[in-house]
């Protein structure tokens, strides 16, 4: 998904309300209804005026985009007071993620590159306050670590495909017959059996707060 979310104070300064920003129609044709409004438009060229918005919120999208630079620059002249992200860093992780580790390797290797570091972010942004966001057993968005918890989940071709990390692996089947064999012998289990008993784990997942000056 490639969101960025604009908060309080839009281009419409009679209201105040959140305004999203989705390149794909295909995306936005697939918003729920009573969702809040979205423009069609990219990061990097953003169709609001400078300070629109109180805040500017870009969840798990930075790795997406052709231009982070531009991005993020856009990001700091729409909002007024601050920008927020969810990003990913995995050299932050806290706890290993079986499912990297043992079954899709590759992963870190594509990963890794495309993701900003927090001195990039720095750079871009200014001073930045940095919040480790560990996820829970049980949650319930589709991301790539929301699953820890859950191996058997990762079988489920719908599941993966709202993960981009296995749209870009050249061949997941046999990392998947592994973990499908490992589920269905016990050696997960054996393994790894006893993350389960954890409430939430830090997969390297951050929240970034950059106050506008």
């Amino acid at each position: 998904m490639t969101n960025v979310g604009a908060g309080a104070g839009s281009y419409e300064p009679r209201y105040r309300r959140v305004v999203a920003v989705e390149p794909s129609l295909t995306m936005i044709r697939q918003r729920t209804p009573g969702a809040a409004p979205a423009v069609r438009a990219l990061a990097s060229a953003l169709p609001f005026r400078d300070a629109s918005f109180d805040a500017a919120l870009a969840i798990l999208t930075i790795h997406h985009w052709t231009d982070r630079t531009q991005g993020l620059g856009e990001l700091a002249r729409a909002a007024r007071r601050r920008v927020v992200i969810l990003t990913h860093a995995w050299d932050l992780a806290a706890s290993p993620f079986w499912l990297v580790d043992d079954y899709f390797p590759e992963i870190l290797t594509l990963d890794r590159p495309i993701f900003p570091t927090l001195d990039e972010l720095r750079r871009s942004l200014g001073p930045l306050s940095v919040y480790d966001v560990p996820i829970p057993r049980d949650c319930s968005d589709g991301f790539l670590g929301a699953w820890w918890a859950r191996p058997e989940a990762y079988l489920d071709a719908g599941v993966r495909g709202a993960i981009s990390s296995f749209a870009k692996l050249a061949d997941p089947a046999p990392g998947l017959e592994r973990l499908r064999a490992d589920l269905a012998s016990g050696a997960w289990e054996r393994r790894h059996g006893a993350v389960r008993a954890r409430e939430s784990l830090d997969l390297g997942y951050r929240l970034v707060v950059a106050e506008s000056a």
